[in-house]
């Protein structure tokens, strides 16, 4: 049974306490692929860091205008964060601006229970195709959470 609420969201923050520990990798290992045809370290984080934005700057006020959630197409959107990774941006600085990001997300959502609860559309649907729950803004948290963790066992593996 999926649980959401205020851990849901904590978790998501604590996330952080994580990326902290990756200041002191090498450049090396900072910046090689984690897999033959993969992506490095400092694009995953810009991929997660990128996938915050769009919640906190579109997501959140459109749903505050009665709107549903539109997230764009996965591989262009991708793109535009393993570019930023690859554009000269300091592992350092990448890791504050995650963390940044992260934390101002999770403090948006925390001050607005009510609009981070409500059943609303994702890119026109109501419900998760694999698990048939309601959309909302905790539930896709919920889903991040799992996409976080799933990117940290594949940096965990090259450490």
């Amino acid at each position: 049974m999926i649980t959401l609420n205020e851990q849901t969201l904590l978790r998501y923050k604590q996330f952080t306490d994580w990326t902290d520990t990756l200041h002191h990798i090498n450049e090396h290992i900072w910046s090689q692929p984690i897999a033959e045809g993969k992506a490095t370290v400092a694009e995953i984080i810009s991929h997660l860091m990128n996938w915050d934005k769009p919640l906190l700057f579109t997501v959140i006020p459109a749903i505050r205008n009665g709107e549903g959630m539109v997230f764009p197409d996965f591989d262009p959107f991708n793109k535009i964060a393993y570019d930023y990774a690859n554009s000269g941006v300091s592992q350092e600085q990448l890791l504050d601006e995650f963390k940044q990001t992260r934390h101002q997300l999770v403090e948006a959502l925390l001050a607005d229970p009510d609009m981070t609860a409500k059943q609303v559309t994702a890119n026109g649907a109501a419900t998760c195709p694999y698990t048939g729950i309601p959309y909302s803004l905790l539930y896709v948290i919920h889903e991040f959470n799992d996409h976080d963790n799933h990117h940290k066992k594949q940096i965990e593996a090259v450490l």
